[in-house]
């Protein structure tokens, strides 16, 4: 075995989007040196495993690194995203990073990239593919980029049983069926179960043959509320205007997500269920017609066992033929539930700080981390959002980012490095200024009035949630 001695500034684990976003700022706001280490083969992270018809589902505008655009601010004119901020494909996401590492980031002489790869910790890895290792003397930090362990179809271990003989895939098999199949059954009510159905649909599947399994039902963004085009502003800070008037008036949590609802910022598959999740992802109202055609959703919990006659969930059980083809979309795509400091010594632990979008966030702490010293500001600056799971989650994260949002705006360098942050999206909306047209700041001035109130009703609602969460484990704890 051979061992080579390696010297670095930065030391970044892993090449996915997170790691890029990182090493992208460090690349254009310091001098420092960076070796970036990787399983894959290729920059992207999961998206070297995403099913083939994978998409982003919030606008390309929002997603890759801030130095270059993933998209030219393309608006879809077909499909059912269109009139919406386009939504890069997985291959597209995949060249864009390649692009970024190969015409970008090595061409700049100070970033050392190490693909297939395996990280042992301590400064410490190893090739893949021949018994070379590799010993980092690390001058600044080590920035870990594998904190969301992001999860897909490909590489999940489905938790539940399944017999031999049952036909049975992640939903990347989907484009290679060549077979007419008795029925489909989706197994999994989050994005990648959503994305089956839709995929399932524009092929002329009908949808009296699908059999959706959605353990819990989900709460999803409008789409149209994410747009960064100055087009959209009624929309999208329409829609955050719209939110904090819902906080500061709800009387409690289901009154909250009923004013959500009707003012359009949250939408769900079936009106008449409650959703019990919140994964933050978003969705068109097109999609969202094209999910309700679905009526065979079956809401029985979690699969526990699947046999080629039999679907089983726990003692209870549904029919199942052996030529129906089973899709497993149960993978959560974040499944990580504990929170770090950020920043802590030599280590930078990347997370969210402002909800759901962990490549602004892993963006901002590296200009953190470029541009502040002291580790107790640092920490202060990037307190961590949770990633999402429960409905209840909505108004935690939000309350976080708030939290965020305020510090924040103490800072006017760091203020004005959001607005010019491609990343960011809408801070730059937010503010007024001379030609300002009236409509734009009679909603800006919801926003501004329903701020203080939001806030004063905040405890309340965070009560109620503490005690819906202590229910919620108790019910846990006993089953």
């Amino acid at each position: 075995m051979s061992i080579q001695q390696l010297e670095t500034d930065y030391l970044i684990i892993g090449s996915g989007a997170v790691g890029m976003a990182f090493a992208d700022v460090l690349l254009t706001e310091t001098d420092a040196n960076i070796i970036i280490v990787d399983k894959h083969h290729k920059p992207g992270g999961h998206w070297n495993d995403a099913y083939s018809f994978v998409t982003l589902h919030q606008p390309s505008s929002f997603y890759g690194v801030s130095s270059r655009e993933l998209c030219g601010g393309m608006v879809d004119e077909i499909g059912l995203n269109k009139g919406l901020s386009e939504l890069a494909s997985g291959a597209e996401i995949m060249a864009y990073f390649d692009k970024v590492m190969k015409h970008t980031f090595l061409p700049s002489g100070r970033v050392k990239y190490f693909p297939m790869c395996d990280y042992k910790g301590d400064g410490k890895f190893s090739s893949l593919l021949s018994d070379t290792s590799y010993e980092v003397e690390v001058n600044k930090k080590i920035i870990d980029g594998t904190y969301f362990k992001t999860s897909v179809p490909a590489t999940h271990t489905p938790n539940f049983e399944i017999a031999e003989g049952v036909k049975f895939g992640p939903l990347n098999d989907l484009p290679s069926l060549t077979k007419s199949r008795d029925g489909y059954v989706i197994i999994g009510g989050g994005k990648t179960g959503i994305d089956a159905v839709l995929w399932l649909l524009e092929n002329q599947i009908d949808p009296d043959h699908i059999t959706w399994i959605m353990p819990r039902d989900a709460w999803l963004i409008d789409r149209k509320n994410t747009q960064p085009s100055r087009d959209f502003f009624t929309h999208t800070i329409g829609a955050q205007a719209t939110q904090a008037e819902a906080i500061a008036e709800a009387e409690n949590i289901e009154d909250l997500f009923n004013r959500l609802e009707k003012g359009g910022v949250l939408m769900r598959i079936d009106p008449n269920v409650r959703p019990q999740m919140f994964h933050g992802a978003t969705i068109s109202s097109e999609e969202l017609k094209q999910l309700r055609r679905v009526k065979n959703i079956v809401r029985k919990g979690r699969v526990t066992r699947l046999d080629t006659d039999k679907i089983h969930f726990g003692e209870d059980s549904i029919s199942t033929t052996p030529n129906t083809m089973h899709i497993d979309c149960s993978a959560r795509a974040v499944p990580v539930t504990e929170t770090y400091d950020v920043f802590k010594g030599d280590t930078v632990v990347v997370q969210t700080v402002r909800t759901y979008q962990p490549v602004f966030s892993a963006a901002f702490i590296a200009h953190i981390e470029a541009n502040y010293d002291d580790e107790t500001v640092k920490n202060e600056l990037c307190q961590v959002v949770p990633i999402p799971n429960h409905d209840t989650d909505f108004l935690v994260g939000l309350v976080k980012q708030m939290q965020n949002q305020m510090r924040w705006s103490k800072e006017p360098a760091l203020r004005e490095w959001m607005i010019n942050n491609r990343l960011d999206g809408f801070t730059k909306l937010v503010r007024a200024s001379e030609g300002t047209p009236p409509e734009e700041l009679a909603i800006l001035k919801r926003l501004k009035e329903a701020g203080p109130k939001a806030a004063a009703n905040m405890p309340k609602l965070m009560g109620e949630i503490m005690q819906i969460t202590a229910a919620r484990q108790a019910k846990t704890a006993n089953t």
